[in-house]
């Protein structure tokens, strides 16, 4: 804790609190620092337990990702307080969990939208890479329906989903971008140069495109 204290920058944590998140480590340094520690997951626990965002960042980086109970990733999804901790959370951890199917059918109609979108990542990362047994149909009816209305992060979560069907399941594409564009959810999202629109029609034509140049 005294050592990721000393990496604490005022700058960074101005920016971070700008986005919701209550730490001003460089992530670069904290993945040194997590390289130097090696899995450790008794450490991870402990670190996890101080409820500092910095400490549970480094405990999502030096954890043995299978070592942890379905039951304990809900607990644990549950009390990330913040954008970061619950990305690095499901991302780093939850999808390499035996568990993670269980979860993202638990999830996935949580009353509460933080613990709703990490169902929906999830999701996603089937729609992707197994998407056998999902119904895509159906996902995109939800989609429809509710992402507009979605708070924040739940629909960040199911814009993402609706662009990789339309991305990765041409018989849906058509739908997908239609979807999108009826919607205008992200529209207007400030979007850096050379990178890609999260507006959901601008990200599937812009990815199919590209592998098609390839």
């Amino acid at each position: 804790m005294a050592e990721l204290a000393a990496l604490e920058d005022p700058k960074i944590r101005a920016v971070n609190e700008r986005h919701g998140d209550d730490h001003g480590v460089n992530l670069g340094r904290l993945r040194a620092l997590a390289k130097r520690l090696k899995t450790q997951q008794e450490l991870a626990r402990r670190l996890w337990e101080t409820d500092d965002t910095a400490a549970r960042l480094l405990a999502l980086l030096i954890c043995r990702p299978k070592a942890f109970e379905p039951g304990e990733l809900d607990v644990m999804l549950r009390e990330a307080r913040t954008p970061k901790v619950h990305d690095w959370l499901v991302n780093y951890v939850v999808k390499k969990n035996p568990g993670s199917e269980e979860l993202r059918l638990a999830w996935f109609t949580d009353p509460d939208p933080a613990v709703a979108s990490a169902g929906w990542a999830l999701t996603t990362e089937r729609v992707g890479k197994k998407p056998e047994g999902l119904d895509l149909a159906g996902l995109l009816d939800v989609i429809e329906a509710e992402m507009k209305d979605a708070p924040t992060r739940l629909q960040w979560a199911m814009n993402e989903c609706l662009a990789q069907i339309g991305i990765q399941h041409v018989e849906h594409r058509t739908r997908a971008v239609d979807i999108g564009e009826r919607l205008q959810v992200l529209k207007d999202y400030p979007t850096p140069p050379n990178c890609t629109s999260p507006f959901a029609p601008t990200w599937i034509t812009e990815v199919v495109r590209r592998r098609h140049d390839r």
